[in-house]
């Protein structure tokens, strides 16, 4: 985009981190729609299988004839095994709130990298990251920590920090 040449240095930065910042933005609201996209193909399959497992006819079960004279008695066939569930990955506990402690920081923000490892899916990009962590700080001076971001990202419009690096 291109400023008249008389455009303020200070008013040409600004256009420049939003357009920088809407550009990121896209990028998340991208990221989302593919997951929806692809969370979507994979019910309309499912309920897809359902819909012909419903709508299919009930086999018809042919007993073996009932011998009238004795014979040996042979060990029963083996069951087959019930299909497994499939494993949708470690269950992850709760973090603990976060105090602001100095001494408890560390601890907290390795849960939360570890958190974030073990289910990428369920973010898509580092400002759900980031707003997920604050979800945890609830006591003292993080609450008021925490405040204060969503107030500056109310006077301006963008939030103040961007990246998850930044965060940490």
């Amino acid at each position: 985009m291109s400023l008249p040449a008389d455009t303020p240095p200070a008013i040409a930065d600004a256009l420049g981190y939003l357009q920088h910042h809407l550009q990121e933005l896209t990028e998340c609201q991208n990221a989302s729609e593919h997951t929806i996209n692809a969370t979507l193909a994979g019910l309309t399959a499912q309920l897809q299988q359902l819909t012909q497992l419903i709508t299919a006819p009930a086999p018809t079960v042919t007993l073996p004839p009932i011998p009238l004279s004795p014979s040996p008695i042979s060990p029963p066939s083996p069951v087959p095994a019930a299909p497994s569930k499939q494993q949708t990955g470690p269950k992850l506990p709760s973090s603990p709130d976060f105090s602001s402690e100095w001494s408890s920081r560390r601890a907290f923000l390795n849960f939360c990298t570890l958190y974030l490892h073990l289910a990428p899916e369920q973010f898509t990009c580092d400002e759900e990251k980031i707003f997920w962590t604050l979800t945890f700080f609830k006591d003292r001076r993080a609450a008021k920590w925490s405040e204060n971001l969503f107030r500056q990202e109310a006077d301006t419009g963008i939030f103040p920090i961007q990246s998850w690096t930044d965060f940490e």
